[in-house]
C-alpha cells in the first residue's frame, strides 16, 4: 500500500488510527471537514485536505490526484438523539457519503476499504453477539450504518476492492502520548463524561436509564480502548490487502461491563463522586457486548489496554491536557 486517505481523520478515532500509520512507509491523507474534528489534532507528518464526502467530485479529483490505493472511511455523524431529530442529515452524511466513497473506489481503482460500522447495527441483545447476527438496528444511527454496510458488500466484486466492516463496541480512552484524544463531549460518553466530573470538586453523573433488562437496571455495554481500536484497523487493512479476502468483525474486548459498574470503578479512584439517574435516551440498546472469537483470529491483535481502571486513568489524563491545550480552540485552529 503506497497511498491511504483516512476520511474523518481529524476525529477523535481518526486521529489516533493517524498516529500509528505515521510509522508505516506509505504515504497518509486526512479528509475531513471538521464538522466534528479538530485541525489542531491533525499529525504534521499527514497532509490534510478539507473537504466533504458529501461531494464527490472533489472526493474523487483528491483520490484520483494522490493515487490512493486504499481508504479508511470514518466519516460520519455520529449523536443518537441528534440522528432522531435530523434524519435527513445524517442519510446525507452516513449513507450518501458511504456511497461517494465507494464510488471513487470503482472510478480511481482503489484496492482496498476499511469501513467504521457500530454494534448499534445488532439491536438489544442478551450474551455475547457474534458477527452472523442478523441485523436489528435500534434507532435511526445504527439504520444509516447498516445501510453503509449494505451499500460496500453489494459493489465489491462490481467495483473490485476488498473491504473490512470493522464494528465498534464502545470506544474510549486516549493515547499515551498525550497528544490526541476526545474533544467534543456532545454525544455523552460515559468515559468522557467521568474524565470531565473528576476534575471537579463535586463531581457527578448523569446514568440515563435504571429499568433496563441486566442485572442492575442499566446499560451494559463492550469497552474497548481507542488505541487497541486503532491497531485493529491497521491490522484489518494488512490483512485485506495481503490475503484478497473481505472480512467483517466486532471490535470489542468480549465482556460486557454495566454503567453502574463503570461508575463503581471510577468512584474508588474518587469517592465524592454523585449519581444522578436521568430518563433513558433513545436509541440506546440494553446490553451489547462483542463475541470477539472471530477478531482473535483474523487479526492475531495483542491488546495493551483490556483494562477498565486503564481506560478511565487515560481519559482523566486526557482530561487535563484538555484543559490546558484545548479550551475554547475553534475547530480550524
Amino acid at each position: 500500500m503506497n497511498s491511504i486517505l483516512v476520511t474523518g481523520g481529524a476525529g477523535y478515532i481518526g486521529s489516533h488510527i493517524i498516529e500509528d500509520l505515521i510509522r508505516t512507509k506509505s504515504k497518509i491523507f486526512i479528509f475531513d471537514n471538521l464538522s466534528t474534528g479538530y485541525k489542531r489534532l491533525i499529525n504534521k507528518k499527514a497532509v490534510f485536505i478539507k473537504g466533504d464526502i458529501k461531494n464527490y467530485a472533489q472526493l474523487l479529483k483528491i483520490v484520483k490526484k494522490f493515487k490512493i490505493d486504499s481508504i479508511i472511511h470514518l466519516a460520519a455523524c455520529l449523536n443518537i438523539r441528534e440522528a432522531e431529530k435530523n434524519k435527513k442529515k445524517y442519510y446525507q452524511n452516513n449513507v450518501s457519503g458511504t456511497l461517494n466513497v465507494v464510488k471513487c473506489c470503482k472510478n480511481a481503482s482503489v484496492k482496498n476499504i476499511v469501513f467504521s460500522s457500530s454494534c448499534s447495527i445488532y439491536g438489544n441483545t442478551y450474551g455475547a453477539v457474534d458477527e452472523r447476527k442478523k441485523a436489528n438496528p435500534v434507532g435511526y444511527y445504527a439504520y444509516t450504518k447498516y445501510e453503509g454496510e449494505k451499500i460496500i458488500k453489494k459493489f465489491e466484486k462490481k467495483f473490485k476492492y476488498n473491504f473490512a466492516i470493522l464494528r465498534y463496541f464502545n470506544i474510549a480512552g486516549a493515547s499515551k502520548s498525550k497528544k490526541i484524544g476526545e474533544i467534543n463531549s456532545s454525544h455523552g460518553h460515559l468515559f468522557k463524561n467521568i474524565a470531565i466530573q473528576s476534575l471537579n470538586k463535586e463531581p457527578l453523573i448523569n446514568i440515563y436509564g435504571k429499568d433496563y433488562k441486566t442485572k442492575d437496571g442499566t446499560c451494559v455495554r463492550d469497552y474497548m480502548h481507542v488505541s487497541d481500536l486503532s491497531s485493529a484497523h491497521i491490522k484489518a487493512l494488512n490483512f485485506i490487502n495481503n490475503k484478497s479476502k473481505s472480512i467483517t468483525l466486532n471490535c470489542g474486548y468480549g465482556k460486557g461491563y454495566s454503567v453502574l459498574e463503570i461508575v463503581k470503578i471510577f468512584k474508588k479512584i474518587n469517592k465524592k463522586l454523585k449519581i444522578n439517574f436521568a430518563k433513558r435516551r433513545v436509541g440506546d440498546a440494553s446490553s451489547v457486548f462483542a463475541d470477539t472469537k472471530k477478531f482473535n483470529k483474523t487479526l492475531k491483535l495483542k491488546m495493551k489496554y483490556n483494562s477498565i481502571k486503564k481506560i478511565l486513568l487515560s481519559s482523566i489524563k486526557w482530561e487535563k491536557v484538555i484543559g490546558k491545550k484545548f479550551e475554547g480552540i475553534s475547530r480550524n485552529s
